[in-house]
C-alpha cells in the first residue's frame, strides 16, 4: 500500500482547517492509500541533516501532500528526495503575491501593480513621496495589498492619497503592493479550481454588502460558474508557469469583461467550492497524485 504524508501547520488546528485535512484523508483512504498527518514540529530537522526523530526515516512516504506555507520545511523535504504536491517553489511563488505577479508578468493579463519599497519596522517611512507616485500612476481609489495573507484580510482600499499614506505608515516593515483598482469588478470575482492539467470546477463570488473584496469568508455569496475556453486556458497557463499541481486561480474582469488574474492560491480551501458546485477537489487532487506518483 502506498503511503503519503499530509504536512500541515502545527498551529492551525481550527475546524476551518482540520475539516479540509479530513476530506483529503478520506479521499486517500477511499483509493486504498494511507495518508499520515505530519506537522512542522513532527518533521523538525537539522539544516542539511536528518529529522530530529530518526524513526521518521523508516516511514519514508511515497508522496507528500504539502498543505502548509512553510517554504523552508518544504525545501528540506525536497532535499531528502521527497516529491511534494505542491513543490516548495510553487508554494513560495503563490504565498508572496509580489512573486506571483513577477513570475506571470508578460504572460497573463493582470491589474497594473507596483511593489512598495522595502523598509524596516524600526525605520518606517520618513518620506512617503513614493505613495504619491504610485497613486498618480495607478489612479485612485488604490488597492494596497500585503504580499502575505489569506481570505482577503490583508487587502485594503485607499480612496484618497491621505488614506494610502496612512496605510503605508501602518504597514512599514511588511512587504506590500500598490495595485490598480478594477472598479468594474468591485465585489465580484471568479475562482477556478485547477487540478493537474484541467479545470475541475469554478464559482462566481459576489459581495453585495459594498465590500470591494469577493471573499466568501468576508460575506460574499457564490454560485456555479461555467468558465469559457479563454478563462480556462489562462488558469492552466498560470498554474503551469508557477509549477503547481493544483490551485485556486482568481480572476477579476475589466470594463470590457476581459479577465485579469488577481491571485493564485497553492492550497486553496475547497469546502466552499464543494458546497457551491458539488465537485470534490480532494478526490481530484488524490487522483492526480496517484496518476503522477
Amino acid at each position: 500500500m502506498k503511503t503519503g504524508w499530509l504536512v500541515v501547520n502545527h498551529f492551525l488546528a481550527t475546524e476551518k482547517f482540520t475539516e479540509h485535512y479530513n476530506w483529503l484523508r478520506r479521499a486517500t483512504e477511499a483509493r486504498g492509500l494511507c495518508l499520515l498527518l505530519k506537522t512542522g514540529c513532527d518533521l523538525l530537522q537539522e539544516i542539511g541533516g536528518a529529522f530530529l526523530r530518526p524513526e521518521l526515516l523508516e516511514e519514508r512516504p511515497d508522496f507528500v501532500l504539502f498543505w502548509d506555507k512553510d517554504v523552508r520545511l518544504a525545501e528540506g523535504l525536497e532535499k531528502m528526495g521527497l516529491r511534494l504536491f505542491n513543490s516548495a517553489r510553487a508554494v513560495a511563488l503563490c504565498d508572496d503575491k509580489s512573486k506571483t505577479h513577477q513570475a506571470l508578468a508578460g504572460h497573463l493579463p493582470m491589474p497594473r501593480t507596483i511593489c512598495a519599497p522595502m523598509t524596516y519596522p524600526g525605520v518606517g517611512y520618513p518620506n512617503l513621496d513614493f505613495a504619491a507616485r504610485a497613486a498618480e500612476t495607478l489612479g485612485l481609489p488604490l488597492v494596497i495589498k500585503e504580499c502575505f495573507g489569506s481570505f482577503g484580510r490583508q487587502v485594503h482600499l485607499a480612496k484618497t492619497l491621505a488614506e494610502a499614506e496612512t496605510l503605508c505608515e501602518k504597514l512599514a516593515g511588511t512587504p506590500f503592493l500598490f495595485q490598480e483598482f478594477i472598479a468594474s469588478s468591485a465585489g465580484r470575482d471568479v475562482r477556478l479550481q485547477v487540478v493537474g492539467n484541467r479545470v475541475i470546477a469554478a464559482m462566481l463570488r459576489h459581495n453585495e454588502s459594498g465590500d470591494f473584496r469577493a471573499n466568501v469568508a468576508g460575506g460574499a455569496a457564490m454560485q456555479p460558474y461555467e468558465p469559457d475556453e479563454t478563462l480556462q486556458t489562462l488558469a492552466l497557463l498560470a498554474c503551469r508557469r508557477l509549477g503547481l499541481d493544483f490551485a485556486g486561480v482568481d480572476f477579476l474582469f475589466d470594463e470590457n469583461g476581459r479577465p485579469l488574474l488577481c491571485e493564485v492560491n497553492s492550497n486553496a480551501h475547497f469546502k466552499n467550492l464543494y458546497d457551491c458546485t458539488g465537485v470534490n477537489a480532494a478526490e481530484a487532487i488524490i487522483d492526480w497524485v496517484i496518476e503522477v506518483s
